[in-house]
């Protein structure tokens, strides 16, 4: 259905255009805020073009959903659907930090079926196809398989006291690395306790899944993609024996912000 090997080939060029701009590597950018704390830059914005093309010419038949372009309610007849964030971790990124990626999954009706993760920065490729397992740099990952929720290794930078049973591990600014973390058995747990957006995590959440972690919302419920409304609320992605133990733990907090 698709020329996976194009495919590779489209995202390594997104991240070398991003890593062409990238601060950490001498490079200045043009930047600004869409809205208060909400950063953007002018590499965001070209390689979301680039990918916009490249992708579109490599399945035309799909749709688009990315977070620098306009919404188009078209997507939402299609089968097909490419979920894109050109830089995700722009913080990092701007501040000349590795804790970004280029992000892009293929939806098919509904549901994930593609997904990859470039992140130069730190010579990194991530991949997973729905039903064959999930690779970093063509190594395959198994995600952690912790049994109890105190300990649980989490991406962050500090932790609430009702926390504080869990344990502190490098937290990059993109959510993606964050759940491929989780993937690569790097962490045991990541929890969001906020809206998000599909093409924050589409990519990352099968990848994570295929590597054999739980992926969930806050609640404990599946993820559904190409959604008319493209928001979820929260992130769970853990080991999938204490799922159940984040999701009470979660629970109290999750339900008030909710």
């Amino acid at each position: 259905m698709i020329d996976e090997k194009r495919l590779v080939r489209i995202m390594r060029e997104a991240g070398r255009i991003a890593h062409s701009r990238w601060p950490g590597a001498g490079h200045e950018v043009e930047q600004w805020e869409k809205s208060p704390g909400d950063p953007v830059c002018a590499a965001d914005l070209e390689v979301d073009a680039f990918l916009k093309r490249e992708l579109g010419a490599l399945l035309p038949s799909a749709g688009w959903l990315s977070e620098e372009t306009s919404d188009d309610p078209a997507r939402l007849d299609k089968g097909l659907i490419w979920l894109v964030d050109p830089i995700d971790g722009t913080r990092d990124f701007l501040r000349g930090r590795t804790g970004w990626a280029v992000s892009a999954a293929l939806i098919s009706e509904k549901r994930p079926l593609i997904g990859m993760l470039v992140a130069p920065a730190r010579r990194e490729e991530w991949s997973a196809i729905a039903g064959q397992g999930a690779t970093r740099n063509g190594k395959v990952l198994t995600a952690s398989t912790r049994t109890e929720l105190a300990g649980a290794r989490i991406p962050a930078d500090s932790l609430m006291e009702k926390d504080r049973l869990l344990t502190m591990v490098d937290k990059p600014n993109s959510i993606a690395l964050r759940l491929a973390m989780v993937a690569a058995d790097e962490a045991d747990l990541l929890a969001t306790l906020r809206w998000g957006f599909e093409w924050d995590v589409a990519a990352a959440a099968l990848i994570a899944r295929e590597a054999g972690a739980a992926v969930t919302d806050a609640l404990g419920n599946p993820f559904g993609y190409n959604a008319r409304d493209p928001r979820a609320f929260g992130l769970l992605a853990c080991a999938p024996a204490i799922h159940g133990a984040a999701v009470k733990h979660l629970a109290e907090r999750a339900k008030q912000l909710i």
